[in-house]
């Protein structure tokens, strides 16, 4: 849905939820309470990122990196990162709050080109927190929250994690290219 100026403003201030958000029920959480910039937050819950039968990563030490109108992104440390399955690819972005990020993709024979994570070596300070972690694609492997499957944010860039927890609408869904 196309937002004027009004609700244009709420997004990019992230300081009140606008008229179109949904309402979050007991244990949920409006992606329109998430701050702008994004707040880091650790998270003790079980993190799975599967390829087919492999296990890509597996951690209770993720960073949710919570941002206005997104669904939460998550991070999990290297050290619980199998790199025997990931390589580096082609591309980078720019995020104006964490900086470069840098992709990886499945190793071959299984792999494609198209990135299935990525990571910032060197982020802004900050968001230093991140630098020794990766985030999942969960439209490209399955990831799941506990025992939660994980549904990917609409659009093919953006890289959130819905869960039942996380109400919008969310940025990349029809009609938020304004956003």
């Amino acid at each position: 849905m196309p937002i004027n100026g009004a609700s244009r403003l709420w997004y990019y201030t992230g300081k009140v939820r606008p008229p179109f958000a949904q309402t979050p029920g007991a244990g949920q959480e409006s992606v329109w309470d998430y701050p702008r910039p994004p707040r880091l937050e650790k998270s003790s819950k079980t993190i799975q990122v599967m390829f087919q039968d492999r296990t890509l990563a597996r951690s209770s030490r993720s960073i949710r990196v919570l941002e206005t109108a997104s669904p939460p992104t998550v991070y999990l440390p290297v050290a619980d990162v199998d790199f025997d399955c990931l390589e580096p690819c082609d591309g980078e972005s720019w995020c104006e709050w964490k900086g470069r990020a840098h992709y990886l993709r499945l190793a071959s024979p299984v792999g494609s080109d198209k990135a299935v994570a990525w990571f910032y070596p060197d982020p802004n300070i900050e968001y230093a927190a991140i630098a020794n972690y990766v985030a999942f694609y969960p439209g490209r492997v399955a990831c799941w929250v506990d025992a939660e499957r994980v549904a990917p944010q609409a659009g093919e860039f953006y890289g959130g994690w819905m869960t039942r927890e996380i109400v919008g609408p969310v940025k990349g869904e029809p009609g938020t290219q304004s956003w």
